[in-house]
């Protein structure tokens, strides 16, 4: 990013960046404050009047339009990823496109996540700001990351997991360096800032952290092992629905209805919303009362699979989160585990292996489910890294190795 200039002129970037980042962050606690009222409210009355899932079809047409209106139809997390590491910027209208889309893809019930949105968003508030103030091309691109660190901490009140993640997702290589802490300032001062506007940092209490013996090593392998595989299964089928969606319906407003349809009908026929929205709340079933259904991961990847596929909008983070849990604790059941520790290595195997960003996903592990479980964490997210294949939820962010070998 820097190698081209002089040091005079790389000094300056950065403490231009520095500063601006801190009005970045301020940017993204009120707004990602807003943005995750605005789910929760969405998703309650969603919850207390059960024929909203039925308007599914029409939301997907209102978002589809606005995409449209506002010409950033086919921009998502890849376009911001790449703007880091190249010249190429992104449109601010992004922004409330992806707040909009989201918003509705929640109230009709798709099942999407809000990560999608974070990136998006933050990267598209750091963008705009690079513009307001004319900063130099290298300060634009740290700005963009501050954005994107900034509102995923608001989301999810993991500053430090935050910070790592788009350090690691973005793999700028050495020049990430310069960007360490203008990205961490923006990322702290979001969350302290959401944290005190009453957005609570997600949490999962896993209060029974087993002592290491060979009988919980294997079991706890074998459950690191499955989610690494199922990560794979994730992204693989998320990707491949994505593209027969594509190509099979070419009209994005017909695709978007027909999705909008199979899910109400699946819904229907299954009997249940838990499959309809982010379903965390699911995911603290499973770490408080110790139950669940050992098919639930299955049909969270298929919900979200034609959710995201068809074009509803949000992210991934958070569905792997309720996929890894789900599996985890189904697993931890069968093999006379804690629930809550089962569910626990299925999260940290999954998002470590969807992401690649495995140093990311035992911060993360720590700041979500304690201290107490880190070194089962650290080696969930390094056996969920390597056995997961190159493929990532992010196209930008594919491995150019093996990294098995």
């Amino acid at each position: 990013m820097f190698s081209k200039v002089n040091m005079k002129k790389c000094t300056s970037e950065i403490l231009c960046a520095t500063a601006i980042s801190l009005l970045v962050g301020v940017a993204c606690g009120v707004l990602g404050t807003l943005f995750v009222k605005s789910i929760s409210f969405v998703t309650d009355l969603r919850e207390r009047n059960r024929w909203i899932l039925y308007l599914l079809p029409v939301f997907g047409l209102v978002l589809t339009f606005v995409y449209n209106k506002l010409n950033v139809k086919g921009v998502g997390t890849n376009n911001i990823i790449k703007g880091v590491r190249t010249e190429e910027k992104t449109s601010p209208l992004l922004s409330i496109a992806i707040f909009i889309g989201t918003v509705f893809s929640h109230f009709g019930g798709a099942s999407v996540g809000r990560e999608g949105a974070a990136l998006q968003l933050g990267g598209s508030i750091g963008e705009l700001s690079s513009r307001i103030f004319k900063t130099p091309e290298g300060a634009r691109r740290i700005l963009v990351m501050s954005g994107m660190s900034g509102f995923f901490s608001a989301l999810f009140g993991t500053p430090f997991a935050a910070f790592l993640f788009v350090l690691e997702v973005v793999r700028i290589g050495k020049n990430c360096l310069v960007a360490i802490v203008p990205v961490f300032l923006s990322s702290m001062t979001a969350f302290l800032i959401a944290n005190n506007l009453g957005v609570e940092p997600e949490h999962f209490p896993v209060n029974e952290i087993p002592q290491f013996s060979f009988d919980i090593l294997w079991k706890f392998i074998l459950l690191s092992v499955a989610g690494a595989f199922v990560s794979w299964l994730f992204v693989f089928v998320l990707h491949s629905s994505e593209k027969v969606f594509h190509k099979v319906i070419k009209n994005e407003y017909v695709r978007v209805v027909f999705g909008g349809i199979i899910i109400i009908i699946l819904t229907k026929i299954l009997g249940t919303t838990d499959y309809n929205g982010g379903g965390i709340n699911i995911v603290h079933h499973v770490f408080t009362h110790g139950e669940v259904n050992y098919e639930a991961f299955l049909l969270k990847i298929v919900f979200t699979a034609i959710s995201i596929g068809v074009g509803y909008k949000g992210g991934e983070i958070v569905p792997t989160i309720f996929i890894g849990g789900t599996l985890g604790g189904a697993g931890a059941l069968l093999l006379g585990l804690n629930p809550a520790f089962g569910g626990s290595i299925g999260i940290t195997a999954l998002f470590s292996g969807v992401t690649n960003c495995p140093f990311a996903t035992v911060v993360l592990a720590c700041e979500m489910f304690g201290v107490e479980g880190a070194g089962y964490y650290l080696i969930a997210s390094a056996i969920g890294f390597a056995l997961s294949g190159k493929i990532s939820l992010y196209k930008g962010n594919k491995m150019p190795f093996l990294k098995s070998a």
